[in-house]
């Protein structure tokens, strides 16, 4: 398998050499076979997906895996002409009439590693950017959704060259030779502990990484916010996938005058979204399930009081002890901590004495304390009175900050994430660049400020 991952790689690197910048044209046709090859094979898609999950909603599947990439190749597509165009640099007046230009460059072969929680979107999201961008890319999809990586590699010959877009199948030791290839830039998204082991194999490399983390991402509600509709979109975030979401809302801060009237608005919440298993999401497996439902027993034997409605819903956790797993790592899963604090500042001191998330989502309506969540924390998105929707916004950058993440992707940053942005200067035949060379003139010194 090496061998083969190696001749891949060599396949598509020559390729990069021969056209090291496609055309506008070679570019947005590209991305239209990614759409099609999308849209076509909806139905193989969702089959794919629940067969991995045991049982996933098809709705939440056409919601986040298919449309989501047909939407980014659209929007890509449409601004990718703007995108590539060289732009203006300033120029210093003492380097007058010269111009400078910054001309985004293809890198050449992009690598991306995907997970399995959103197989497919996840695997073509950031090789839609690279393709913009104008280079060739090979996926490795997770070995954890089988079908779905199975498929992807089924389909991407039919559409792609081996030249242009290859799917390389296998566990653990197939990760660990893939992102030991020299590419020219690498895409992880997965969790924090392998993210770690994939930028200590690039950088034997030299190679350019953007790894998406995850966390634990929290949400606050502050005592202005209303709480049925705070309840309903952090019910909303959570239901997501069975929680499986790197962006759900991990836990809750709530002020405590508000914890009951919170609780009692979640699960309403709960009972609207909710009700039955009709649109549960099962787990990528049986070791993930015994996990989550690991966490809730652990709560429950330490005395916490957890609502739990049944295994097709998030299961609220009250004031769990911060040496509880269920506090110490990302939870992936149906639990919901709700912590309550004296006060607003007491929740973003909890926030901001830990790992900065991946996303912050609070709830608030006050203009004065939305500008203090922006001045006082960090994270790589900041969401006010809704979850997970910013992940639709292509025009907004998406990443992490810290252990949830390097680097941004999405749109035009993802068209930057895969490009080099090459500085070109133009000297004008008028120069006077003479004058600065030696033998150096006081006067000119003088006037450059410089003596």
């Amino acid at each position: 398998m090496k061998r083969d991952l190696t001749r891949l790689f060599h396949t598509q690197r020559h390729a990069a050499s021969q056209a090291p910048f496609p055309t506008l044209g070679t570019r947005r046709e590209r991305l239209a076979r990614l759409a099609r090859m999308t849209k076509q094979h909806q139905k193989a898609i969702v089959r794919a997906i629940q067969a991995d999950f045991g049982k996933r909603s098809e709705t939440e599947i056409r919601l986040a895996e298919i449309s989501a990439v047909l939407q980014a190749a659209r929007y890509a597509r449409w601004h990718l002409w703007h995108w590539m165009r060289p732009r203006r640099a300033a120029m210093p007046w003492r380097l007058w009439p010269a111009r400078a230009r910054i001309a985004p460059q293809p890198l050449g072969v992009v690598g991306v590693m995907s997970p399995w929680n959103y197989p497919w979107s996840l695997a073509l999201m950031p090789a839609l950017d690279a393709f913009a961008a104008g280079n060739s890319v090979m996926i490795k999809p997770s070995e954890y959704a089988p079908n779905t990586s199975a498929l992807l590699a089924k389909l991407v010959p039919q559409y792609f060259t081996d030249e242009e877009l290859c799917v390389v199948e296998g566990g653990p030791e197939v990760a660990k030779a893939f992102s030991a290839l020299p590419f020219d830039h690498l895409m992880f998204t997965g969790s924090t502990q392998v993210g770690r082991q994939v930028a200590l194999a690039a950088a034997e490399q030299l190679t350019p990484v953007t790894l998406e983390l995850g966390g634990k991402s929290p949400a606050i509600v502050a005592g202005d916010a209303d709480l049925d509709r705070a309840a309903a979109s952090i019910i909303f975030g959570k239901g997501m996938n069975a929680g499986q979401t790197c962006i759900a809302p991990d836990y809750v801060l709530v002020e405590s005058r508000l914890l009951e009237a919170l609780i009692q608005a979640l699960s309403r919440a709960i009972e609207q979204q909710r009700p039955s298993d009709k649109e549960v999401t099962g787990f990528v497996s049986s070791q993930h399930q015994q996990r989550s439902e690991r966490l809730l027993a652990q709560a429950r034997d330490h005395g916490c009081r957890v609502i739990d409605a049944g295994h097709h819903a998030p299961a609220l956790v009250i004031d769990p002890t911060q040496d509880l797993e269920v506090m110490r790592e990302e939870i992936f899963g149906r639990a919901l901590p709700l912590i309550s604090v004296k006060h607003i500042d007491d929740a973003i001191a909890f926030v901001n004495a830990r790992p900065h998330p991946l996303a912050l989502y609070a709830f608030t309506d006050d203009k004065l304390l939305q500008t203090t969540f922006r001045h006082t924390t960090r994270s790589g998105a900041l969401v006010f009175n809704e979850t997970l929707l910013h992940h639709a916004v292509p025009s907004l950058p998406f990443g992490g900050v810290g252990e949830s993440g390097t680097g941004a992707y999405h749109g035009r940053h993802g068209f930057e994430r895969f490009s080099h942005l090459r500085g070109i200067f133009y000297q004008s035949k008028q120069s006077s660049s003479s004058l600065i060379r030696p033998p150096y003139k006081r006067w000119l010194l003088k006037l450059l400020r410089l003596g």
